[in-house]
Protein backbone atom coordinates (compact mmCIF):
# COMPACT_ATOMS: atom_id res chain seq x y z
CA UNK A 1 0.00 0.00 0.00
CA UNK A 2 3.08 2.25 0.72
CA UNK A 3 3.90 1.65 -2.79
CA UNK A 4 0.47 3.05 -4.73
CA UNK A 5 0.98 6.13 -2.09
CA UNK A 6 4.30 7.29 -3.32
CA UNK A 7 3.21 6.69 -6.96
CA UNK A 8 0.12 8.76 -6.91
CA UNK A 9 2.47 11.39 -5.10
CA UNK A 10 4.40 11.90 -7.91
CA UNK A 11 1.32 12.74 -10.29
CA UNK A 12 -0.38 14.83 -7.44
CA UNK A 13 2.09 16.99 -6.05
CA UNK A 14 2.97 18.09 -2.32
CA UNK A 15 0.06 20.74 -2.93
CA UNK A 16 1.97 23.22 -1.31
CA UNK A 17 3.48 26.48 -2.89
CA UNK A 18 5.25 29.40 -1.46
CA UNK A 19 3.93 32.50 -4.18
CA UNK A 20 6.58 32.03 -6.49
CA UNK A 21 5.21 29.17 -8.56
CA UNK A 22 1.98 30.39 -9.62
CA UNK A 23 0.17 33.88 -9.54
CA UNK A 24 -4.13 33.79 -9.46
CA UNK A 25 -5.84 36.06 -11.53
CA UNK A 26 -9.81 37.00 -11.26
CA UNK A 27 -11.65 38.45 -14.29
CA UNK A 28 -15.44 39.31 -14.60
CA UNK A 29 -17.43 38.60 -18.04
CA UNK A 30 -18.41 41.18 -19.61
CA UNK A 31 -21.80 39.75 -20.77
CA UNK A 32 -23.25 37.84 -17.53
CA UNK A 33 -20.46 39.32 -14.67
CA UNK A 34 -19.58 35.71 -13.82
CA UNK A 35 -16.42 35.90 -11.84
CA UNK A 36 -13.59 33.61 -12.86
CA UNK A 37 -10.48 32.29 -10.89
CA UNK A 38 -7.91 30.88 -12.63
CA UNK A 39 -4.37 29.82 -12.01
CA UNK A 40 -0.86 30.55 -13.73
CA UNK A 41 2.16 27.41 -13.20
CA UNK A 42 5.17 30.50 -13.42
CA UNK A 43 7.09 27.33 -14.22
CA UNK A 44 5.22 25.45 -17.05
CA UNK A 45 2.68 27.93 -18.52
CA UNK A 46 4.76 30.53 -19.82
CA UNK A 47 5.98 30.95 -22.93
CA UNK A 48 9.72 32.17 -23.79
CA UNK A 49 10.52 35.45 -26.00
CA UNK A 50 13.92 35.58 -27.27
CA UNK A 51 15.45 38.20 -27.97
CA UNK A 52 18.73 39.04 -30.28
CA UNK A 53 20.55 36.28 -28.20
CA UNK A 54 19.37 32.83 -27.74
CA UNK A 55 18.71 33.94 -24.54
CA UNK A 56 15.18 34.53 -22.91
CA UNK A 57 14.55 38.22 -22.70
CA UNK A 58 10.45 37.71 -21.61
CA UNK A 59 7.66 35.38 -21.24
CA UNK A 60 4.29 35.46 -22.15
CA UNK A 61 0.82 33.31 -21.00
CA UNK A 62 -2.12 33.53 -22.75
CA UNK A 63 -5.18 32.20 -21.54
CA UNK A 64 -9.07 31.97 -23.19
CA UNK A 65 -11.28 31.37 -19.67
CA UNK A 66 -14.65 30.43 -20.18
CA UNK A 67 -17.17 30.35 -17.24
CA UNK A 68 -19.19 27.73 -15.61
CA UNK A 69 -23.03 29.46 -15.99
CA UNK A 70 -24.68 29.53 -19.27
CA UNK A 71 -23.29 32.12 -21.57
CA UNK A 72 -19.84 30.34 -22.20
CA UNK A 73 -18.23 33.40 -24.01
CA UNK A 74 -14.84 32.98 -24.28
CA UNK A 75 -12.35 35.49 -22.07
CA UNK A 76 -9.03 36.11 -23.51
CA UNK A 77 -6.27 37.10 -21.46
CA UNK A 78 -2.86 38.18 -22.36
CA UNK A 79 -0.32 38.65 -19.37
CA UNK A 80 3.35 39.62 -20.16
CA UNK A 81 6.57 38.35 -17.83
CA UNK A 82 10.25 39.77 -17.50
CA UNK A 83 12.99 37.41 -17.48
CA UNK A 84 12.69 36.88 -14.07
CA UNK A 85 9.36 35.64 -14.69
CA UNK A 86 7.67 39.20 -13.01
CA UNK A 87 4.33 40.22 -14.18
CA UNK A 88 4.85 43.66 -16.29
CA UNK A 89 1.64 43.96 -18.19
CA UNK A 90 -2.33 42.56 -18.62
CA UNK A 91 -4.65 42.46 -21.03
CA UNK A 92 -7.83 41.07 -21.37
CA UNK A 93 -10.37 40.82 -23.71
CA UNK A 94 -14.48 40.12 -23.11
CA UNK A 95 -13.97 40.91 -19.59
CA UNK A 96 -11.92 42.84 -16.85
CA UNK A 97 -9.66 41.95 -14.01
CA UNK A 98 -11.04 41.80 -10.75
CA UNK A 99 -9.76 41.64 -7.05
CA UNK A 100 -10.17 37.80 -6.11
Amino acid sequence: MNFIKKISSLFSGSGEDDGRRSLWISVQCDRCGEAIRTRIDLTHDLTAEYGEGEREDAYFCRKVLIGKQSCYVPIEVLLKFDDRRRLTEKQVTGGKFIEG
